[in-house]
């Protein structure tokens, strides 16, 4: 069973540009990997393997984010292309609009990266950030990824 909680950041002028940062890079290689996965199956009518490490080398400011919120893009990515493809009626992936879309990223809990203290929660390449903790999660809940 998966149980979210949802709380309120406050991040530091600094930590709000890294995250402004990282919806942009999450939506660029999104559209990216869409776009060029879209032109492998018009020429060849096979799925492209595209991996977010492709990108960096001809992209260098992917590297400035968090490499786990890349990789939640990929499979996200890939989902929405198996459900179109396992039932049309769902309809084909569409590229994400700067301004139409919610800015939003998903990154996991990796050897301890990510903790939550009472009234702040680290994140990979942010730091601490304060957030308004306003109930407790249950006993023996473990933190698995962190949308945000």
């Amino acid at each position: 069973m998966n149980i979210a909680y949802r709380f309120r950041i406050y991040p530091t002028e600094e930590q709000k540009i890294l995250l402004g940062k990282t919806f942009g890079c999450c939506r660029f290689l999104y559209n990216q990997m869409l776009n060029d996965k879209i032109r492998e199956y018009e020429k060849t009518k096979k799925m492209l393997k595209n991996t977010p490490a492709m990108y960096k080398k001809e992209y260098p400011f992917l590297k400035e984010v968090d490499s786990l919120a890349l990789a939640n893009v990929q499979l996200h990515l890939e989902k929405a292309y198996k459900n179109f493809f396992r039932d049309p009626k769902i309809g084909f992936p569409r590229f994400k609009s700067k301004h139409h879309s919610k800015n939003s990223y998903t990154t996991n809990v990796v050897n301890g990266n990510i903790l939550v203290e009472s009234k702040r929660i680290r994140l990979p390449k942010l730091k601490w950030i304060a957030m308004k903790k306003h109930r407790e999660p249950a006993e023996g809940l473990r933190l698995k990824s962190v949308t945000g």
